[in-house]
């Protein structure tokens, strides 16, 4: 049987058992464009409706249980309502949640951020790690007089700085110079290109929404190089790659960046993002002096987010705790690429960390050009194995380690992927 036929059997199986999921879709979609208001979200033949989630499970409007390997785009590092956080929620709700001024909660924040991440001297809060992302280019923008911005080509800084095939049509009208990740030759020749007017190099140490393609410590070596001559202002977005290790993937390569974005978990799963780095930068942002750069955020400071914040890293992702997760997930890579090999699959499994991406090609991915645009239907079919066999993954293939995961749960998933490859190799060689 093809692998088309076998897709189509799953998602059958798939209509079959989730009526009402179907059924809340088909409402959504009198209200917003094709129900969805969040794109990644989206798969045919419709999306899973979660109703509850608690620790490392999650429960549709269907009443099926999942392990919760996606932990919300790695924003859910601390699984769903743990109890630690809760308790910190109700006490910033006990206290009032628009104050409408400073708090007392933020320099808190700001101090642990300060100190897991060593070359953010200072920063500023915002909303999510595409504001971060925007803050920081306007201030390379500023700081250095230029206008064009280095990215590299399957890059993603957020919604409206995305370019998995280029530029977005959504995107910022930045002058965006689009290179090619891990290639040192090429990103060389275009800085220099461009060094009289290049504001920023921005990159990810590794490219998540890209496929979790790791960056190979001698290219983000060089670009620290390049961005010094040039005198343009190096951005690392470690909105994902920040859990990877106690003070990010640049403690772990040994680069000092000059501003750092950051998100996701660090308010505790509620809405947050950051940006800091060098004093002389964020300087720019400073309100009492003539002409800084003006920064609003209704909720930038919000004491939700802060005080989760504050808990997640001071009582629960200690620096013990970011090491211990990371070698479970590098641990279970292993075990899936290794069964990989052993059965003979044209199949891996990229990343690092708690992080991780299947990709349908066994050959070295070391940009997103080395990934083949078929590989589409082989990352569905083992999204909807998956979902049979109870583990939420993403449908690109994105999966991600969560602190309430347990050893059994981990290899229950490791079997269903063994599963995975002794029902479809033969039609995945083919």
């Amino acid at each position: 049987m093809s692998i088309a036929s076998e897709l189509n059997l799953l998602r059958e199986d798939y209509v079959a058992i989730n009526p009402k999921s179907r059924a809340q879709y088909l409402t959504a979609t009198e209200v917003m464009p094709g129900g969805n208001t969040r794109s990644v979200l989206f798969y045919e033949p419709f999306p899973l409706a979660m109703a509850r989630g608690e620790g490392s499970r999650l429960w549709d409007a269907d009443g099926h249980e999942y392990t919760d390997l996606l932990g919300e785009f790695t924003a859910g590092l601390y699984g769903h309502s743990h109890p630690e956080i809760r308790k910190a929620i109700d006490a910033a709700l006990d206290g009032g949640i628009n104050l409408t001024g400073h708090n007392l909660l933020e320099s808190r924040l700001a101090a642990l951020v300060t100190q897991r991440f060593p070359s953010v001297k200072q920063l500023r809060f915002t909303n999510s790690g595409t504001e971060a992302n925007l803050l920081a280019i306007a201030a390379a923008k500023r700081f250095t007089n230029r206008g064009k911005v280095m990215v590299f080509k399957g890059g993603y800084h957020g919604g409206v700085l995305t370019f998995a095939a280029g530029p977005a049509p959504i995107n910022v009208p930045h002058d965006f110079v689009i290179g090619s990740y891990n290639d040192i030759a090429s990103t060389t020749a275009l800085v220099k290109e461009h060094a009289a007017d290049l504001a920023a190099i921005v990159v990810e140490p590794m490219q998540g929404a890209g496929g979790c393609i790791v960056g190979h410590p001698e290219f983000l070596a060089a670009l620290r190089q390049l961005a010094t001559e040039a005198g343009a202002v190096l951005v690392f977005d470690e909105v994902m790659t920040s859990r990877l290790a106690p003070g990010g993937r640049q403690s772990q390569l040994g680069i000092t960046p000059d501003l750092t974005t950051l998100g996701k978990y660090i308010g505790g799963g509620m809405s947050f993002g950051a940006f800091g780095g060098r004093e002389d930068i964020m300087a720019l942002f400073d309100p009492r002096t003539p002409g800084h750069l003006g920064h609003a955020g209704t909720f930038n400071n919000n004491v939700l987010s802060m005080s989760a914040g504050i808990t997640g890293l001071s009582r629960i992702y200690t620096p013990e705790a970011a090491i211990a997760l990371n070698a479970r997930g590098d641990a279970l890579r292993e075990r899936l690429n290794a069964s990989c090999l052993a059965h003979g699959a044209p199949l891996q499994f990229t990343g690092l960390g708690s992080l991780m991406n299947l990709h349908g090609v066994s050959s070295e991915i070391q940009r997103c050009d080395d990934i083949p645009t078929s590989e589409g239907i082989v990352k569905d079919l083992f999204f909807f194995h998956m979902l049979a066999h109870g583990f939420y993954v993403a449908r690109r293939g994105f999966i991600v380690l969560s602190l309430p995961l347990t050893d059994s749960d981990l290899d229950r998933f490791h079997a269903a992927f063994e599963e995975f490859l002794k029902r479809y190799t033969k039609e995945l060689a083919a």
